[in-house]
């Protein structure tokens, strides 16, 4: 089988074109047998198993947001401590990403994504009765290694099914799957806190990893044919990642969707202590809140798939998303410092909002830019390992930053944000070059 690396010049899917699916190849809902209405049938049963995947993640941390000050009184631990559960789970699914990712382009999607669902699910059911942030913190690492099967296989999926504009459409139709997650985690978590402690929080995950892992094994079946996959060790997958990284616009969409993904956790990360300690909310209103920020996110990102992409060129949607964050961040920081005076609630949850929504119009193009630079889908498992571990690294790296000053000020989740989508910026200017239209350049 050929080495997948970058797409040479003369075979690149452009953001203006888009690459036909055979549905013979692809079994998860493109079977070309049965009757007419089958393929579309079985597609929609796949989206929303692709849309729970994705949602791993939010559901992993937005259910746990509202209980983290609980959990600091009642492990007597401090913030920055607690805080380390989120950087944990979030470091584990970025190292498991790069794992999982490799081994689904040896052996399949299916064997890979089943193993981590089921070894997710123990570990969420330790974490609900962890006697220390120690002990937690282990195991959400654990848990993160194991959630990062889902993420990682999901995009490896759409890429094996999709090309072109059809897979940046896709992504943000997942978006409107995956992005119910962040808007009714938190609300359980809320509710959930109302009758029991935050070890609810927990049980309420395993059961929901646990239906997830169970809707996987009936209905998601193999995308990648075993003539596709990769047959080499880890010398071949090495190469074959080295090959992405030295791509300059593969890296550099990597690097706009990791340190964008840097400025959603900082939000992620710190909004519950900024919404609940600094401005006196209740974890309810918190939980609205941020519900309706994730309502924001989910219909930009319609706009994004239905009316923009194939329509206007997805670097021109991307740079206005990075320029929206950005002024978004910049008034946050205004708002936190003083600089504008006393603020109430409402300026900065419009702000938070206008930052939330943005982010519809930059992760789902600069992941279907970055997945376009493969040669072929069966190396899709590589570049997603790459594009998850970037993000959520960086995002682990975020996590910490933002409550260094303490939880009474919002100064340094202002101030990562602001500076992660600065740098996006300059990674998007420099390496991926949006302004010269060339058969190189998507």
């Amino acid at each position: 089988m050929p080495e997948a690396g970058p797409i040479p010049p003369d075979q690149i899917s452009t953001p203006d074109a888009s690459t036909p699916v055979r549905r013979a190849e692809h079994p998860a809902g493109y079977r070309a047998e049965g009757p007419a209405t089958r393929p579309r049938r079985t597609g929609l049963l796949v989206t929303l198993v692709l849309g729970g995947l994705t949602a791993l993640a939010p559901l992993s941390m937005d259910m746990y947001l509202p209980a983290l000050p609980a959990v600091t009184r009642a492990l007597h631990s401090p913030a920055a401590t607690v805080q380390l559960t989120l950087t944990a789970c979030l470091a584990g699914m970025a190292l498991g990403q790069l794992v999982v990712g490799p081994m689904s382009d040896r052996w399949g999607r299916r064997r890979p994504l089943l193993a981590g669902m089921v070894i997710y699910v123990l570990a969420t059911a330790v974490c609900a009765f962890a006697p220390s942030a120690e002990l937690l913190v282990a195991f959400r690492l654990l848990q993160g290694l194991a959630g990062a099967a889902g993420i990682v296989i999901a995009r490896a999926v759409v890429r094996d099914m999709y090309d072109g504009v059809d897979m940046a459409r896709f992504f943000s139709t997942l978006m409107l799957v995956s992005g119910a997650a962040p808007i009714i985690a938190p609300v359980i978590g809320g509710q959930v806190l109302r009758v029991t402690d935050w070890r609810g929080v927990f049980a309420v995950l395993t059961v929901v990893g646990g239906l997830l892992t169970l809707v996987v094994w009936r209905w998601l079946h193999e995308t990648l044919p075993p003539a596709r996959r990769q047959s080499g060790g880890l010398g071949d997958t090495l190469r074959t990642m080295r090959g992405l990284l030295a791509d300059r616009r593969f890296a550099g969409y990597m690097l706009v969707g990791g340190l964008t993904f840097a400025a959603l956790f900082a939000y992620i990360s710190a909004s519950s202590f900024v919404v609940q300690e600094i401005y006196g909310a209740s974890p309810q209103t918190y939980s609205l809140l941020f519900g309706v920020n994730s309502i924001g996110l989910v219909a930009l990102g319609q706009l994004n798939g239905k009316v923009l992409v194939g329509r206007v060129r997805m670097d021109r949607v991307l740079g206005l998303g990075l320029a929206v964050i950005t002024l978004a961040a910049a008034a946050l920081l205004l708002m936190a410092s003083g600089t504008l005076g006393p603020v109430g609630l409402v300026p900065v949850a419009v702000g938070l909002f206008v930052l939330m929504a943005a982010m519809s119009l930059v992760l789902p193009n600069a992941n279907a830019l970055a997945l376009m630079r493969t040669r072929t889908p069966g190396a899709a498992g590589s570049a997603s390992a790459l594009l998850g571990t970037c993000s959520f690294l960086i995002g682990a790296v975020a996590s910490p930053l933002v409550g260094i000053a303490g939880e009474h000020t919002a100064v340094p989740m202002a101030v990562v944000q602001l500076v992660s989508v600065l740098a996006a910026g300059a990674c998007f200017v420099g390496l991926c070059r949006p302004w010269r239209r060339t058969v190189d350049a998507p």
